[in-house]
């Protein structure tokens, strides 16, 4: 029987089941390294297509760090990954990234301020799509952070294969089922941002402009708890058990409130207020 709580090695068909079923599990929760960046890319990409293909770029580039990072594990050469000092140098990288996209979204501007879709064919018209590989670099870059997927992954399921070529094979079967989820909740994020009933131009305004304050907000709130990881850790530390035998809803922490928060306020708040601010102005009389 598969435990996805608490995995043991039984084979190597068994392993890589349970890490793919992990991977799905991954996926589906809430995550600070992922849920914020699918979003943005995903709302910003404002179709069921493109905002599949924002999920897919995100989690292959994941899949290829969890493959290689198990392989590391395999060989005894990722403790580095485990030390606590890395995992904050992760908030402070995947953070930074976030902001710097979102500011190549905004064209220069603080995105954070932004209010796209008021006055459309304003100044606001020239945000630019996100560069197709951004979500390939956040996706490498955020799988490098800890949790409990990543000590089952790099503790018990990499060192069980019995060889070298197969050291990669639990990471790459667990990045293809976050690949899975990810694809689903970037398509339907992608099919949501589109139902706004708006000319192309206007949400296209008000997509990039809801990613760009999804990315800013959330690249500021991890760099906030990579701050507070080194210098109040016992704030950073912060977390309620919930009592559920699922990784990443057992506990929630300061990480996962800052990540509802960026989601459904900067994020899906932001987009249905410029959404229903732009219709009320097209509905306005002359």
């Amino acid at each position: 029987m598969i435990n996805l709580w608490n995995p043991i090695h039984v084979s190597v068909p068994v392993d890589l089941l349970t890490a793919f079923l992990l991977g799905i599990v991954h996926g589906i929760t809430p995550d600070e390294h992922t849920w914020p960046i699918t979003f943005a890319y995903a709302v910003g990409a404002y179709s069921t297509w493109r905002g599949m293909r924002a999920g897919f770029l995100f989690s292959a580039a994941f899949t290829l760090q969890r493959a290689l990072a198990s392989e590391l594990a395999w060989a005894g050469l990722s403790r580095f990954i485990e030390r606590p000092g890395f995992e904050i140098i992760v908030y402070f990288v995947v953070g930074t990234v976030m902001v710097i996209s979102a500011w190549m979204i905004a064209s220069g501007k603080a995105a954070p301020h932004l209010h796209i879709g008021h006055n459309s064919g304003s100044h606001d018209s020239d945000l630019h799509d996100p560069r197709w590989w951004l979500p390939l670099l956040h996706g490498f870059i955020a799988g490098w952070g800890m949790g409990a997927f990543a000590a089952i992954l790099y503790g018990v399921l990499a060192p069980a294969m019995p060889d070298a070529m197969l050291g990669f094979a639990p990471g790459l079967a667990f990045g293809l089922g976050t690949m899975v989820t990810q694809i689903a909740i970037g398509g339907l994020v992608g099919a949501w941002a589109a139902r706004a009933r708006l000319a192309p131009e206007q949400l296209r305004q008000i997509a990039l402009a809801s990613a760009a304050r999804t990315l800013a907000w959330g690249g500021a709130g991890l760099v906030l708890v990579g701050a507070l990881n080194l210098l109040v850790p016992k704030w950073a530390g912060l977390h309620w058990n919930t009592g559920l035998h699922i990784h990443n809803l057992h506990t929630i922490d300061l990480p996962m409130i800052i990540l509802i928060t960026v989601i459904f306020v900067a994020g899906v708040g932001g987009f249905v207020r410029d959404a229903r601010a732009t219709a009320r102005r097209i509905a306005r009389p002359a």
